[in-house]
């Protein structure tokens, strides 16, 4: 194998023990470290306008609640888009190179909205457009998520990748918690003297300039390529003709889907609905999500993912109802709780439902090459890889698309009724289709084969 600290790593092979004990987890457990630095700083710009959206009014701009909404809900859009060309990029160019380039490409968005929030005058439509570019941070996660599946064993890789997201997705919690504080003083300003209408918006982009830089240094001299990796985009977009490739993105909308899309509205909704309460505490939200991910993949490591995955989806279904309930009544408290234990329930789903999809693949090409070998299971074994490589990707750019979907329900929501409640109602409906999947794929054959670690018998 060429020396671990060169660019391209040329022998990899982590399911060999003797090969992961002497140098394939030290060399695994650095790339998942720089690969948590680059995942959470994109998923921090992705969620910046989740907060700066909320001190606008106050700014001087003068733009409708409905508006505000799609401000915030614009970056899952994009994000959710930019993740499938971000899928395919490891592959091709290297998942060393592709983090330097998906860590620098950060400037923009974090530039152009510390300028443009300075100038009230702005119209709405280019408002749009600046924060649309924030959705660069959400493709990350694509590439991070293929990139760190190769690295780990077919065993491991449940813990490893929850790890990875949650690493990222605590970046949520990191810009809704550090944004509003770094918002009211002006030691990064470089625009203007005085703030305006008494925050300094454009610090929400100047405070992430250093760790971005931090983060490409990172990638450069600590991260590596793995020539195993390659394979061409033909190859991976057979994942599209896969109908779990399908089944497992529309669950995967109602976990992920579920925690990037609250993420981005909650501090939105709790100064649309509740006015009197400081937005600074919306960080939490994100926070027990993000550190509930890898509890879901160890969960499903241990019991299997689709039972998991299963009960996860009758609890977010009696958390919405909580929501619904206390949303109604006005009761802060009790709205708080049970969003709290709904962020909690996407953050476990989110890891169980991950943790699904490379058994899936493994399984449906072990099938094909039973009683052939052991040159035949481990040329399967690669193939089952590198194409449950492609699909984490696909499908985490599909549940992306709740950062969009959700956001916006509660703009509309709130514009036609005055409430959430509709989106509350409408998200929970779709809570019941994502059970009844899961079910219907996944677990209906017997609760033994339910519960294997690798795939609930899936219906190939």
């Amino acid at each position: 194998m060429s020396d671990q600290n060169t660019a391209w790593i040329s022998d990899w092979n982590p399911e060999d023990q003797a090969f992961w004990n002497s140098k394939g987890k030290f060399i695994a457990r650095r790339n998942l470290v720089w690969s948590i630095v680059a995942e959470h700083i994109g998923f921090s710009v992705w969620l910046i306008w989740s907060i700066v959206a909320t001190k606008l009014p106050q700014a001087g701009f003068h733009y409708s609640t409905d508006e505000l909404f799609q401000l915030v809900a614009v970056p899952g859009l994009i994000g959710s888009l930019m993740r499938f060309p971000y899928t395919f990029a490891v592959t091709t160019f290297g998942g060393r190179n592709w983090t330097i380039f998906s860590a620098s490409v950060l400037f923009i968005p974090t530039l152009a909205l510390a300028y443009f929030v300075s100038h009230p005058e702005t119209p709405f439509w280019l408002m749009l457009l600046i924060a649309s570019t924030a959705g660069l941070g959400g493709g990350n996660f694509a590439s991070s998520m293929t990139n760190i599946s190769f690295f780990y064993p077919d065993r491991m890789k449940g813990w490893a990748l929850g790890l990875n997201a949650a690493g990222g997705n605590i970046g949520v919690s990191s810009v809704q918690l550090l944004t509003p504080i770094l918002m009211g003083l002006g030691i990064l300003n470089l625009y203007q003297a005085t703030p305006v209408g008494g925050v300094y918006l454009q610090n929400a982009g100047l405070m992430w300039v250093l760790p971005i830089a931090i983060a490409v240094f990172g990638a450069i001299f600590f991260m590596n390529n793995l020539t195993t990796a390659k394979a061409s985009i033909k190859n991976q977009l057979a994942v599209v003709k896969r109908k779990h490739t399908w089944i497992m993105s529309f669950i995967y909308v109602g976990t992920f889907g579920s925690f990037i899309g609250y993420s981005a509205a909650f501090p939105l909704l709790i100064k649309t609905q509740f006015p009197t309460i400081t937005i600074g505490i919306a960080f939490l939200g994100p926070l027990v999500g993000s550190l509930a991910r890898p509890l879901g993949g160890l969960l499903a490591d241990k019991i299997g993912g689709a039972i998991i995955t299963f009960w996860n989806f009758i609890a977010m279904a009696a958390a919405t109802i909580g929501v619904l309930y206390f949303v109604g009544a006005k009761d802060f408290t009790g709205f708080l709780v049970m969003f709290l234990i709904l962020f909690v329930t996407t953050g476990i789903g989110n890891g169980s439902t991950y943790r699904m999809i490379p058994s899936i693949f493994r399984e449906q090409y072990l099938a094909k090459v039973r009683g052939q070998g052991e040159a035949a299971r481990a040329a399967a074994m690669k193939a089952a890889s590198i194409e449950s490589g492609a699909a984490l990707g696909f499908i985490g750019a599909v549940g992306a698309c709740g950062g969009y979907l959700i956001p916006s329900g509660f703009g509309k929501s709130i514009a036609l009724t005055g409430g959430p409640q509709l989106a509350l109602v409408i998200y929970l409906g779709f809570y019941a289709a994502c059970l009844a999947l899961t079910w219907w794929f996944y677990l209906r054959r017997s609760p033994a084969s339910a519960g294997a670690t690798s795939l609930a018998e899936a219906r190939v």
